[in-house]
């Protein structure tokens, strides 16, 4: 049985284990900061500024993907937790269907995620970009799906996982490629041909990049590279078939 009240449940518990953990709040707020401002300061000459845009208003955006990056996907390790430590099992034979239980984590890591990027949002003014009312609704709208398209790849994943170990193992595996092939540090047109291909099957590449179509327009080289409708269309279409078969794994597994 679908139940509202259970996702709603389940993500006011993500919730409340997010904020009862201090160090892992402060930390995920104080992580991107640490990435913009060095890695922001130690890189500014190695891209080719032409419109006045410098390089830490260029990787602004990639921070922000960054951070829904790894929320989105460690916001589901909750699910192997779950399961090693028996919660899981408890939820599993409450009254509820498991599709019910997958867009409780689903919502929870994807609410989680655009939390810590809207925060990070705060920093365009300090760094010379100015956005609006306007900007920021988008942005979150933007952030919103992006979030949902990489919990849901997360949550595929953990489905197959029975260990905290193998999911920080292979999760390690599939993040740092996805960011460093996403645009965030570097235009994705400078790559290689091959690992240009690479770039654009991972989805956050179009997410940091229609959050350039806001935070960064008109930038010449420092801007978007795909039209925005591109971005948005990948984006939900990726999303909508990983939840599908995450649910479909989830209500398979035992």
């Amino acid at each position: 049985m679908f139940s509202y009240k259970a996702i709603y449940v389940i993500v006011l518990r993500e919730f409340k284990r997010f904020f009862r953990q201090k160090g892992r709040l402060v930390t995920t707020i104080a992580r991107p900061l640490i990435w913009l401002v060095i890695v922001g300061s130690g890189f500014v000459h190695l891209i080719d500024v032409e419109s006045g845009a410098n390089y830490i208003q260029f990787i602004l955006p990639g921070i922000i993907g960054m951070t829904i990056l790894f929320t989105s996907v460690f916001s589901t390790i909750s699910v192997v937790w779950d399961r090693e430590f028996g919660f899981l099992r408890e939820m599993l034979v409450a009254p509820v269907s498991r599709v019910t239980i997958v867009f409780g984590k689903l919502i929870s890591g994807t609410a989680l995620s655009v939390f810590q990027g809207t925060i990070l949002l705060v920093v365009a003014p300090f760094v010379g970009l100015e956005i609006g009312i306007t900007d920021v609704v988008f942005m979150i709208v933007l952030m919103t799906f992006v979030a949902l398209a990489i919990t849901s790849l997360g949550l595929f994943v953990a489905s197959f996982l029975t260990s905290l170990e193998g999911f920080n193992v292979i999760m390690n595996f599939i993040v740092l490629p996805m960011f460093f092939l996403s645009g965030a540090l570097y235009p994705v047109e400078n790559l290689p041909e091959a690992l240009q291909w690479l770039s654009y099957i991972n989805p956050l590449c179009y997410g940091v990049d229609a959050f350039k179509h806001v935070l960064l327009p008109g930038s010449g080289s420092l801007s978007a590279e795909l039209p925005l409708y591109v971005d948005i269309a990948f984006v939900v279409v990726f999303s909508t078939i990983m939840t599908f078969l995450s649910a479909l794994v989830f209500e398979k597994r035992k």
